[in-house]
C-alpha cells in the first residue's frame, strides 16, 4: 500500500523530504528520489535491485521506489507463464533479446545457485515432423553454432537410437535438436529473492500504488531545456483507498509491463507520433493429471512461420509435472485471464503431434498469462512474420527517461541482464546499440 509503507519518506499531498540528498547536475537538487521504477514484476525487481545496488556500493545517498499497482509484487506476466530458463535459440544475431537472454540465463543460473532460488537444468528437445520443420532446425542449429563460436547457445543433435531411449513417448518423425542449457525455475522465489536484495539495499516498494500522472519538469522551469531535466512528476492513487500522492524523481523507469503503454502515453505529447500500442496475446495453459506418458524433459515444436509464440508445447514443474501451453489467443484486455476452455481440442491436436500417446482425459485447464507485444508478429527471428525485439531505450529528447515496451519472453530469462542493462543506462554509456525503433 503507496501511503502505508511510503509515509516514512513523505506525506499524500505535499511530500517532505528530511534527508539532504546529492543527484546528478541533470536532477532537481530536492528530488524525493534518485529512480523510480514502475512496475514490480521480474523485470521490474531486477532493475529496482539493481539500481539500488549501485547506490549502496557508491558514496551519493541516493534511493529507489519501487510502484507497483497489484497488492503484491509479480503478480502478472511474471507469475503467469512456462517458467524457462530459455537457451536463446529463437532470436537471431544480432537481436537485444539474444544479448540479453544469453546474458541472463547466464547470470540467473549462478543468482539462483548462490541464492538458492529453486531451479533445475532439465534441457530441451524442439523436435521436427516434416522436411519444413527438420530445414527450421537446422537453421537454428546454424545459428547456435555461428553466435558466439558456439559457446553461447549451445545445441547438438539427438539420434534415433538416444531419442528412443531417453523418452520413448516422443515423437519426432524428422530429427531433434536438443538445448542442453534450458532450464525451469521457480519465479516467484526468483522475485521473491530480488525484492529481499532490492529492499536490503535501502530500496523502497510501494504497493496498491497506481501511476496516473506522469510530468516531465525542466530545469530551472526553463522552456529551453529538455523534459526531464528537472526531474519527474507522479501522482499515484492508492488502489484501496483512491488517495492520491505527488511525487518527484530524478530518473524514472517504466517498466510496467501490460501497462506499459499507458505510463509510456502519459510522457509523450497526445499529437505525437510516438503514442505506444500494446497487443495482448493471451496463453492458455492445461495441466496434465496422469501418470503416463512420462517425459524428463522440455519439449518443443518448431515454431511455425509468424507465429505469435513458440507452439504449445510440454513443460515441467519443478516436481517433475508436465503441463502444456501457452498457445496465442488474441484478446483486447491483460485482465482476460479466463484459461479457454474452448481451446483444448486445437491444443490437444497439436500436442498429440509430439506426444501422441497422451492421455487426453487427463488434460485440463490450468492458468492463463497475457504477453504484452509491440506488435500481433512473429516470436522467432526466422521464418518471417516480422520479429519485433525487446524495446530498452534512454529515450531522445528526454533527460532520465529509460523506457522498456514488449517485454515478453524471454523476459523472465533475461531479467537480471536487463537490470545491468538499465543501470549501464543511467550511469555507463547511456546507449544501446542495436535496440530498435518503435
Amino acid at each position: 500500500m503507496f501511503t502505508r509503507i511510503a509515509r516514512c519518506q513523505f506525506g499524500p499531498a505535499n511530500p517532505k523530504i528530511n534527508l539532504a540528498r546529492a543527484f546528478s547536475s541533470t536532477a532537481p537538487a530536492r528530488a524525493d528520489f534518485t529512480h523510480v521504477v514502475i512496475g514490480a514484476g521480474a523485470v521490474g525487481l531486477a532493475i529496482a535491485r539493481s539500481l539500488a545496488s549501485h547506490q549502496s556500493s557508491s558514496s551519493i545517498s541516493d534511493s529507489t521506489l519501487l510502484l507497483e499497482r497489484h497488492p503484491q509484487v509479480g503478480t502478472e506476466t511474471s507469475s503467469r507463464n512456462s517458467e524457462v530458463i530459455h537457451g536463446g535459440l529463437y532470436y537471431g544475431t544480432s537481436s537485444l533479446k539474444t544479448r540479453l537472454c544469453v546474458a541472463g540465463r547466464q547470470q540467473l543460473y549462478a543468482f539462483c545457485g548462490e541464492r538458492g532460488v529453486p531451479h533445475a537444468r532439465v534441457g530441451k528437445w524442439v523436435v521436427a515432423q516434416d522436411a519444413a520443420q527438420r530445414e527450421a532446425l537446422e537453421g537454428i542449429c546454424a545459428f547456435s553454432r555461428e553466435y558466439d563460436g558456439g559457446k553461447a547457445v549451445p545445441t547438438r543433435w539427438v539420434g534415433d537410437e538416444e531419442a528412443k531411449r531417453k523418452e520413448p513417448d516422443v515423437c519426432a518423425e524428422a530429427g531433434i535438436l536438443e538445448s542442453p542449457e534450458t532450464g525451469i525455475v521457480d519465479s516467484h522465489g526468483l522475485m521473491a529473492a530480488l525484492h529481499g536484495l532490492f529492499e536490503d539495499a535501502g530500496g523502497v516498494t510501494a504497493l496498491n500504488s497506481s501511476v496516473v500522472a506522469v510530468e516531465p519538469l525542466r530545469s530551472g522551469g526553463n522552456s529551453s531545456s529538455l523534459p526531464g531535466s528537472g526531474g519527474w512528476r507522479l501522482t499515484v492513487r492508492d488502489s484501496s483507498t483512491g488517495e492520491e500522492s505527488s511525487i518527484t524523481a530524478s530518473n524514472l523507469i517504466n517498466s510496467a509491463g501490460l501497462g506499459a503503454a499507458e505510463i509510456h502515453n502519459m510522457i509523450v505529447p497526445p499529437s505525437s507520433d510516438c503514442r505506444a500500442r500494446l497487443y495482448y496475446a493471451k496463453g492458455n495453459y492445461f495441466s496434465y493429471g496422469a501418470s503416463a506418458p512420462k517425459v524428463s524433459r522440455l519439449i518443443y515444436p518448431v515454431t511455425a512461420p509468424g507465429a505469435g509464440g513458440l507452439g504449445t508445447h510440454l513443460t515441467l514443474d519443478l516436481a517433475g509435472r508436465m503441463r502444456f501451453g501457452p498457445d496465442v489467443e488474441w484478446v483486447d484486455s491483460p485482465d482476460d485471464l479466463t484459461v479457454n476452455a474452448a481451446r483444448l481440442p486445437a491444443a490437444i491436436q497439436e500436442i498429440k503431434k509430439y506426444l501422441p500417446r497422451i492421455d487426453t482425459a487427463a488434460l485440463a485447464p490450468d492458468y492463463a498469462g497475457i504477453r504484452p507485444k509491440l506488435r500481433p508478429a512473429g516470436a522467432v527471428a526466422t521464418g518471417g512474420g516480422g520479429f519485433v525485439d525487446f524495446y530498452v531505450r534512454r529515450e531522445d529528447g528526454y533527460e532520465g527517461w529509460v523506457n522498456l515496451l514488449g517485454i515478453e519472453s524471454p523476459g523472465l530469462t533475461s531479467c537480471l541482464a536487463i537490470g545491468g542493462l538499465v543501470r549501464d543506462m543511467l550511469y555507463g554509456s547511456g546507449k544501446v546499440e542495436g535496440s530498435p525503433a518503435m
